[in-house]
């Protein structure tokens, strides 16, 4: 399709008369009962990646009757090796949803893969149809879905970090609106290629980190307001990680599972051989494969805060300091020379130039376990730092608050203030994107509102890598006192992946 059919289809789809077209699917509906509705009317969902957070992600919207998943896919055919944060948390959720207390009882282990994902799409809806038979279909490469499925309107993105860029692109290209978790790409040229693809194909875009914090405006209130002078310091802690987190590539030689596209798997990172330690939900600690945890859980707390306060531009620079590791080697204590994996634990400094309604401030980073030291007023009021939390630093007084700016709390003046419950309305997050996929409107969480946070964040890792400060200049995407990190930016593509 050539670029001014490309156009000349987007603003027909715009157009009201088009509006009840633009949605158009048949024989896959799923018909009748409560909360009906019309298979025209339907959001067509192509799900690549049924690892456990896929499947975890599957469940609610098979319940949701705007949604119709028709297509599904995965590098993973299925195994029971998959790793979770409890053993039988999936097979209950899918048991649950199927109303099967006994799906799954022969499996032993934790289930995945695209044939479980077929399984589970085809059974409920045959299931909520009635009569019996529901087909979806399934593919081992996203990109054969994405040629066949004509009548997909959107792609969801349950994949590991590194093949978030391709995938979205890809989709884009074939003019399929797209949801993705975090991280948008673990590479800044990729993100900013993703985020240029979605602005340039007016379709909508979602990032899954995005949600509508209340705290966050009583925050903003509190600063604007001059209630800890001017704003110094912003500090985000967490836990993270909580997988094992290697400092060095695995030597030993284990055979590829059957049924596992390994090669596929890898999609644009250089060939390796295939070791379990770095698939399944570990793959985030990886520099190749994930994006720390700082992209794992502070798109959480980050993106909201970033759009709340109005931080419109990505760091300046971000320095790093981080976890050493060693090894014996010859009954010699030696450093772990580590330019492969993130630390067990970090702390990253950004800084940020003033924005419309800040001044000049830090953003400090802190995982691992590791946090600031409790404040004095905070001791004083009995309290100790959670393991995850925020807290704000004027020069006239702080504000703490949950990790995502969960019931802020003033303390200045010798005062320690909570912030006033106010009710809030609540709403499935899905429904957020399913509305505006629906309606090709742009979702309070799109891609081309995620540059100044995605920038920043990857700008961490550049900085981990580097062991340096960078100084980064956004409009030129270049570091600019350490030429050699630029590599960092970009990797090296493996033949027919290169973006």
């Amino acid at each position: 399709m050539g670029k001014s059919e490309k156009i000349n289809r987007r603003k027909f789809l715009g157009s009201a008369a088009a509006a009840s077209l633009a949605f158009t699917v048949v024989p896959r509906a799923v018909l009748g009962g409560p909360g009906y509705i019309a298979p025209g009317d339907k959001l067509t969902l192509g799900y690549i990646g049924c690892g456990t957070q896929g499947l975890r992600e599957m469940v609610p919207l098979l319940e949701n009757p705007a949604v119709q998943i028709v297509a599904v896919a995965d590098p993973n055919k299925m195994t029971t090796d998959y790793v979770d944060w409890s053993p039988n948390g999936i097979r209950d959720s899918i048991r649950k949803v199927l109303g099967d207390n006994t799906w799954g009882e022969s499996y032993k282990g934790i289930p995945g893969g695209r044939d479980i994902g077929q399984e589970l799409v085809q059974k409920y809806y045959a299931k909520a149809k009635g009569s019996g038979t529901y087909k979806c279909t399934s593919y081992e490469d996203y990109r054969e879905l994405l040629e066949k499925e004509k009548d997909i309107n959107a792609i969801k993105i349950m994949t590991p970090d590194h093949l978030h860029a391709s995938v979205a692109i890809a989709s884009m290209k074939k003019g399929k609106h797209v949801v993705t978790h975090k991280p948008i790409a673990n590479r800044m040229y990729e993100a900013r290629l993703t985020i240029e693809t979605a602005k340039k194909s007016g379709l909508s875009t979602h990032l899954l980190a995005w949600s509508k914090r209340p705290g966050y405006d009583v925050i903003k209130k509190w600063i604007s307001e001059g209630a800890i002078g001017n704003l110094k310091e912003i500090h985000n802690w967490s836990n993270r990680p909580v997988w094992p987190q290697w400092q060095s590539n695995p030597t030993e030689t284990v055979p590829v599972p059957k049924d596992f596209n390994w090669a596929l798997w890898l999609g644009p990172v250089p060939d390796r051989p295939y070791h379990p330690n770095y698939t399944h939900n570990v793959f985030r600690g990886w520099y190749d494969f994930g994006a720390g945890s700082i992209a794992d859980m502070g798109h959480y707390s980050l993106f909201p805060m970033f759009l709340t306060l109005g931080i419109n531009t990505p760091a300046v620079s971000a320095e790093s300091y981080a976890t050493t590791t060693r090894t014996i080697v010859n009954n010699v204590s030696t450093e772990v020379k580590n330019d492969v994996a993130f630390p067990l634990s970090c702390v990253v400094r950004f800084k940020f130039k003033a924005q419309t309604s800040l001044p000049a401030f830090d953003l400090i980073w802190w995982d691992g376990g590791i946090r600031p030291v409790n404040p004095e007023e905070w001791e004083k009021a009995g309290k100790e730092l959670e393991r995850e939390g925020m807290m704000f630093v004027g020069d006239k007084g702080k504000i703490m608050a949950g990790f995502r700016g969960e019931d802020p709390v003033l303390l200045a003046g010798g005062k320690v203030t909570p912030a006033e419950k106010e009710p809030q309305e609540r709403r499935n997050s899905n429904e957020v994107w399913i509305d505006s996929f629906k309606n090709n409107t742009q979702s309070p969480g799109s891609f081309i509102y995620a540059g100044p946070v995605t920038e920043t964040i990857l700008l961490g890792a550049v900085s981990l890598r580097s062991g340096k400060k960078v100084e980064y200049d956004a409009s030129a995407m270049k570091i600019t006192n350490l030429p050699d990190a630029n590599k960092y930016l970009i990797r090296e593509y493996r033949k027919g992946w290169e973006l």
